[in-house]
């Protein structure tokens, strides 16, 4: 259960973790918009974390990533 309610508690940015996968999103008056791939946190800035693609976003929230609730239907 412990790890469940973790999954749905979005976190400030500030104190993520480097070099891991992270779902990561603006959170403003209109709710939560999360970016749809999993990215890392690095020591300056924001990658991709398939492909360690660069990538300029300014995220204000973040949560480990589940890759079993991304999965495409079968």
């Amino acid at each position: 259960m412990a790890a469940e309610q973790e999954r749905i508690v979005w976190k400030a940015v500030g104190g993520e973790p480097i070099e891991q996968d992270l779902e990561v999103a603006v959170i403003d008056q209109d709710g939560a918009h999360p970016l749809v791939c999993p990215c890392r946190r690095i020591a300056d800035g924001w990658v991709v974390a398939a492909t360690r693609r660069r990538i300029d976003i300014r995220p204000t929230h973040w949560r480990p990533w589940q890759a079993e609730e991304h999965s495409p239907p079968q």
